[in-house]
């Protein structure tokens, strides 16, 4: 089985499909059809079937799920099913030298575009993180409702920056403008993923429903008691 044929199946386990139409009618009129035009419509079912897995797969094929190891990796966020979560211990720790700036200090401090949701307007309070030895920053992270409601913003051609743990099957496909995202319907274990790619897990804590995707090269986590429709509808508000 080659990569792609894998990771076809292995993302297969992770979307939500609708309940199958009835085609008894269609199939009762295929089996009728004489021997070779059944094989020649096979055959170009089949390339239409792997035509469009192809199309539908993410940008880059940058999503990679394992059904074995129950692992997808996305948007620079890694996500475990698992069905006993490790819990976050006590308080979280801040993400690795985090601190609090005004907006246009941190779209200075950062390597991507700061963009708002126009649905929420300004945010209470910005925060940045993880500086690099140019004193750029990794992470910055919009804040509202009294930090209830976030939205992190990274750069989505760096490697994972955080770390979920999830109950199956606690993750699917949807879409935001055209593109896929991953939507974590309730409650789940979130950690910090440092530049060396260890799971920091004095900053595990719980985090609430959120919504996972990219948008030229920048991945967002938007996070909060939000429906899946109402964050989707935030998603493609930024400006």
């Amino acid at each position: 089985m080659g990569d792609l044929e894998r990771e076809l199946r292995d993302l297969s386990a992770w979307l939500d499909t609708p309940d199958p139409p009835d085609v008894t009618a269609r199939v009762r009129v295929r089996l009728s059809t004489p021997a070779p035009r059944r094989r020649r419509w096979r055959s170009l079912a089949a390339v239409a079937l792997v035509a469009l897995l192809v199309a539908v797969l993410p940008p880059t094929r940058a999503a990679i799920a394992d059904v074995v190891t129950g692992l997808l990796r996305f948007a620079g966020v890694s996500i475990a099913t698992s069905p006993t979560p490790t819990p976050p211990g006590g308080t979280a720790s801040p993400l690795p030298g985090q601190r609090a700036v005004a907006v246009d200090e941190a779209q200075r401090a950062v390597r991507f575009p700061i963009r708002l949701p126009a649905k929420l307007g300004q945010p209470e309070q910005v925060l940045v993180a993880d500086p690099d030895v140019t004193g750029r920053y990794r992470v910055a992270t919009l804040l509202y409702d009294g930090g209830a409601l976030r939205v992190d913003a990274f750069d989505g051609r760096l490697n994972l920056a955080f770390h979920k743990e999830v109950i199956p099957p606690g993750a699917s496909w949807v879409q935001v403008n055209g593109d896929f995202a991953v939507w974590v319907d309730g409650p789940h274990v979130l950690s910090y993923v440092d530049r060396a790619g260890g799971i920091r897990r004095e900053t595990a804590r719980l985090a609430a429903s959120t919504l996972i995707w990219q948008d030229d090269d920048v991945s967002y986590r938007l996070e909060g008691t939000l429906t899946k429709a109402e964050a989707i509808e935030i998603a493609r508000s930024l400006d």
